[in-house]
């Protein structure tokens, strides 16, 4: 195909003629895209068409790009995503129009971009949307997430086209038949387009709402319902509504939608669901083709029935005048003699007959086109009937498997719940029998407490017996071991006294020998060793008796300590047996307290899961709010919402301080997980003081300049983003304590310091600077006045040195009575100041010249605003002054500053009388210098007026040498360059009425006249 050839196309069918787009030049625009396999073509060729001065020419765009998008090839999609940008501009700006095709333009362009992003996001939908049940359910991924998604994506979809469906009938007359003009014929033709999108995309999201209830709870998808109620009810009336025009009924078959919408929470609701199927019959598919259609099957249908209709004329007229008349008709002489007048007569009424004929035929081929006509409109009526009963036969088809499934799905399901019925029981029965089991066990285990605290208690009194006899046995021992030793130390020294006595006795008998003479002391000695002999011996027999004695005491203790030793490993035998016992019961009972830790652990762990969950959805609706707040500041409508930067400063303020608490409850959570509850509360909070600072600084953005403006709406959006990333981090759980929110934090900083600085300059001073200000002012606008004075002295100067002839006589002319102006404005000035003291020593009383300007601070302020204006005035008509001297300057600068000059002196003059006495001589004096300054603005602008007439050179209008086409010529361009001039004194007259009224609001929220009227009222 010739790519000249589409492009051909696309202007005839993208034209400005208010009439629908015809059918071929569409179709040829579609099988161009097939042709070379995207819409390289069709863009090019749209790029030079002026859409955003047309209103209509953008609506047929609007129109053929959507068949491309239906029917094209798939890759027009991609190829028109690169003009994305472009049509969300051109969308915007028809929206400021109200009425016509802008509004309906511009929602037909949000319906375009909404179908492109939807496929792109969703590729498995081709354009025209026909997709069969297994394919729907593959492009959800078998995933109940991607199922919830692509029903709220098919909800926004379905949402366009139900507004430009409502768009197109409310901006048509309904009253009257509008579906037979061409202008109404014109915004319809793209419902047909609509009407086909609308029906897939309400059978579509019947079965993935269905899909949903059967997998997530019916509380979870309440607002699906309710927008699919909402968007029912205007699908069903708005098809039929179409299908009541003309217009639809010879090119579409609308289907109807069943009187109640599905019941979503009952599951065999969905095999009464009936698809709604849109028919477009094949003939009817173009309404400039009806006409030609017709007049071909007239035309096919006379061509066999012309011989039937001539045998019977040519038999009847070989009747009439026999075989020879058809061979020689007009040989009249071979008719017997017939008369000439008979003849005729004969003739015409042959021709009556056969007029009558052509009539009959006539007559006949119109009956048998229009019967043509109706056999073949009742077959197409046939063959959409067999259409729809082929898809009823195939969707049922369908069910039926469907249904099959299900029912195999249930039966399994029934299976398993009889298993795990059986299972239930058992498990009961096995927990009943565990209790009992518990039941005994416990009763087993409180005996055999009990038990082990009795031999526990005979255990101890046993220790302490045996700690007795421990104790007397170690007694015993001990005497024992004493009384040994005093044996064994007895029996040494006896032993050691009979080896002395021996040794004694031997040496007595060695002495006895020697020595005579003591022989009587010897045998006294040996007397007397016989005496202690004895009392040792008798001492030992003692030792003895009681050696005797313990030793019968001993054994019969080792007696009692073996009996009661029996009885300790009797008892110990018992106590092993039943530690044992109580070993194996505790063994049992601490299994079950490991299952109750466990059962703990598992509701921990669900309530965990169930604080994390609420903080989640905290942060998702905090997000929600943040995003819905970002969205309204780029509505058009938002454009008209204002706000004050002192509210901007206090939301922005509250802002930061719920940022503040949000810090603290995150760590909080952080260092201990069951501290949600205050998270939630300031998260949710955090988010609708974040969303609103986004909403009022944008709403703030629309009263203040264009640069400031900008700045605000970045930093705004700025914060929105940061907003939405903290909340992205508090989204995951292990990236909420490495969550920042310094971003945040100075984000509202950066607005609240521009709120501040766009708060008004008259609330940023203290009430005791005011007094200061005004004798500032005042006196800067004296030195500005005598600046002045001296300046435009030096020009004059200058000027005198300089020009010559009427130069400088017009120069001298305007530099005096500027100077007579400065000298008034001199004297008004100090005029203003006396009468302020009258009034400051008047009114003040006993309170000090501070203390009165900062009571009356409104006045005050009026007085600096003037005296600014005055000061400024002055120093501006001097700077015009001197470029007109130079001849650089304006004429009319210096009118216009002469004119500024004296409104600034009335202001001052008001400002200055609101507070003074009548009858005070001040004010006369200031009113007598402000008649002054007036007349002497007055002289100022009149020898400026009369310079300029002086100075310009005035062409003279020679038209002797111009011919009748040039003069002609001239005319024109001048008409042309009046209407130009007259066209741009209207926008710069509007444009000055638009400073003026911009320049009285500032000054008004400068000065608080808002604030000083609410007080009044």
């Amino acid at each position: 195909m010739d790519l000249s050839k589409i492009a051909v196309s696309i202007n005839k069918a993208i034209n400005t003629q208010e009439v629908a787009v015809k059918e071929k030049h569409a179709r040829t625009c579609i099988l161009g895209t097939h042709h070379e396999k995207g819409a390289h073509t069709f863009w090019a060729a749209v790029n030079r068409l002026p859409l955003s001065s047309n209103a209509v020419l953008c609506w047929k765009f609007c129109h053929v790009f959507h068949k491309l998008l239906r029917d094209g090839h798939p890759n027009v999609i991609k190829d028109s995503m690169r003009n994305k940008a472009d049509l969300t501009d051109m969308s915007r700006m028809w929206g400021h129009l109200s009425e016509g095709y802008g509004k309906l333009c511009s929602i037909y362009l949000k319906l375009i971009i909404t179908k492109m992003e939807f496929h792109i996001k969703n590729p498995r939908f081709p354009g025209n949307l026909q997709m069969s049940n297994r394919q729907l359910d593959e492009a959800g991924e078998n995933d109940v997430n991607n199922f919830f998604q692509l029903t709220v994506e098919m909800f926004d979809y379905l949402e366009c086209e139900l507004n430009l469906f409502l768009g197109v009938f409310s901006s048509l007359d309904m009253s009257r038949s509008v579906s037979v003009t061409a202008a109404g014929q014109c915004r319809l033709a793209p419902l047909i387009q609509v009407i086909l999108d609308s029906s897939h995309l309400y059978d579509y999201t019947v079965k993935l709402l269905f899909k949903l209830h059967s997998c997530l709870p019916a509380d979870t998808l309440q607002g699906h319902r309710d927008r699919f109620q909402e968007q029912f009810k205007k699908l069903k009336s708005l098809f039929y509504r179409s299908s009541n025009l003309q217009y639809f009924k010879r090119l579409i078959q609308i289907p109807q939608l069943p009187e109640n919408p599905p019941n979503f929470l009952r599951a065999s609701a969905l095999s009464e669901h009936i698809s709604p199927v849109v028919v477009i019959p094949a003939e009817s598919s173009s309404p400039e083709s009806e006409h030609v259609v017709e007049t071909d099957d007239l035309v096919d249908t006379d061509l066999p029935v012309l011989p039937a209709f001539q045998a019977p004329v040519e038999t009847k007229f070989d009747d009439l005048f026999g075989t020879s008349a058809a061979i020689d008709p007009f040989n009249f002489n071979s008719q017997n003699g017939m008369r000439k007048d008979d003849k005729d007569r004969l003739i015409e009424q042959l021709t009556r007959e056969i007029q009558a004929l052509k009539d009959e035929l006539e007559s006949f081929r119109l009956e048998s086109g229009r019967l043509c006509q109706a056999l073949r409109g009742r077959v197409n009526e046939l063959e959409a009937e067999l259409a729809e009963q082929s898809h009823l036969r195939l969707q049922a088809a369908g069910e039926s498997e469907f249904l099959k499934a299900e029912l195999d799905d249930l039966r399994r399901v029934r299976e398993d719940t009889e298993k795990e019925q059986r299972s239930l029981t058992e498990i009961e029965k096995k927990a009943q029998a565990n209790e009992q089991r518990y039941t005994k066990l416990k009763e087993k285990y409180t005996e055999l407490v009990r038990s082990h605290a009795d031999l526990l208690r005979k255990n101890a009194e046993v220790t302490r017996q045996m700690t007795v006899a421990r104790a007397a046995q170690d007694e015993v021992e001990a005497v024992r071991k004493e009384m040994q030793d005093k044996v064994k130390a007895a029996q040494e020294t006896a032993d050691r006294q009979e080896r002395e006595q021996l040794d004694q006795l031997q040496e007595l008998q060695r002495e006895l020998v020697s020595s005579r003479v003591e022989l009587d002391s010897l045998k006294t000695t040996v007397v007397s060793s016989q005496q202690s002999s004895d009392v040792l011996s008798t001492q030992l027999a003692t030792l003895e008796l009681e050696k005797a004695e313990l030793v019968q005491s001993l054994s019969k203790v080792e007696a009692e300590l073996a009996v009661q030793g029996e009885e300790l490993q009797q008892v110990q035998s018992s106590l092993a047996s039943e530690r044992e016992n109580g070993v194996k019961t505790a063994e049992a009972l601490q299994n079950q307290l490991n299952e109750k830790e466990s059962r703990e652990q598992a509701l921990e762990s669900q309530l965990v899961a169930a604080r994390w969950s609420s903080l989640q959805g905290a942060v998702e609706e905090a997000e929600k709010l943040i995003q819905d707040s970002l969205v309204q500041i780029d509505d058009p409508a938002h454009i008209s919402c204002t706000s004050s930067a002192d509210y901007l400063a206090s939301r922005c303020q509250a802002s930061i301080d719920c940022m503040e608490r949000l810090h603290s409850a995150r760590d909080c959570f952080v260092a201990d997980n069951t501290a949600v509850s205050e998270l939630v509360r300031v998260v949710t909070q955090c988010g609708h003081l974040v969303g609103d600072t986004i909403v009022q600084g944008s709403a703030t953005s629309h009263m203040v300049p264009v640069e400031q403006a900008d700045a605000l709406s970045e930093s705004v959006k700025a914060c929105g983003a940061e907003a939405l990333d903290l909340l992205s981090h508090m989204k995951q759980q292990d990236s909420i304590a490495a969550a920042d929110d310094c971003k945040l934090k100075a984000a509202l900083e950066a607005i609240l310091t521009t709120a501040e600085k766009l708060r008004p300059r008259g609330l940023e001073l203290q009430q005791g600077e005011l007094g200061d200000l005004v004798e500032q002012e005042m006196a800067a606008t004296s030195a500005a006045v005598e600046s002045a004075a001296s300046r435009i002295e030096e020009m004059l100067n200058k000027s005198r040195a300089v020009d010559t002839g009427v130069k400088m006589e017009v120069n001298e002319r305007i530099l005096a009575s500027c100077t007579e102006l400065m000298q008034a404005i001199k004297v008004l000035v100090v005029s203003s100041k006396n009468l302020q003291r009258d009034i400051v020593e008047s009114g003040r009383g006993a309170a000090s010249m501070k203390e009165f300007y900062a009571k009356n601070s409104r006045w005050t302020e009026g007085l600096i605003s003037a005296s600014k204006a005055v000061g400024w005035g002055a120093t501006v008509m001097v700077d015009a002054a001197d470029l007109v001297v130079q001849g650089k300057g304006k004429f009319e600068e210096l009118m216009v500053c002469s004119h500024e000059i004296a409104a600034s002196t009335a202001q001052l003059v008001a400002a200055s009388k609101v507070k003074a006495d009548k009858d005070s001589g001040n004010l006369q004096r200031l009113q007598q210098a402000s008649r002054g300054v007036t007349q002497a603005t007055a002289a100022v602008v009149a020898s400026t007026k009369s310079g300029k007439s002086q100075i310009e050179e005035k062409d003279t209008m020679d038209f002797s040498s111009m011919t009748l086409t040039q003069i002609k010529r001239q005319e024109m361009d001048a008409q042309v360059l009046v209407l130009e001039l007259e066209t741009r004194l209207q926008k710069e007259r509007e444009r000055l009425g638009e400073l003026r009224k911009k320049h009285y609001e500032l000054a008004g929220v400068a000065e608080g006249w808002g604030e000083e009227q609410e007080g009044t009222g």
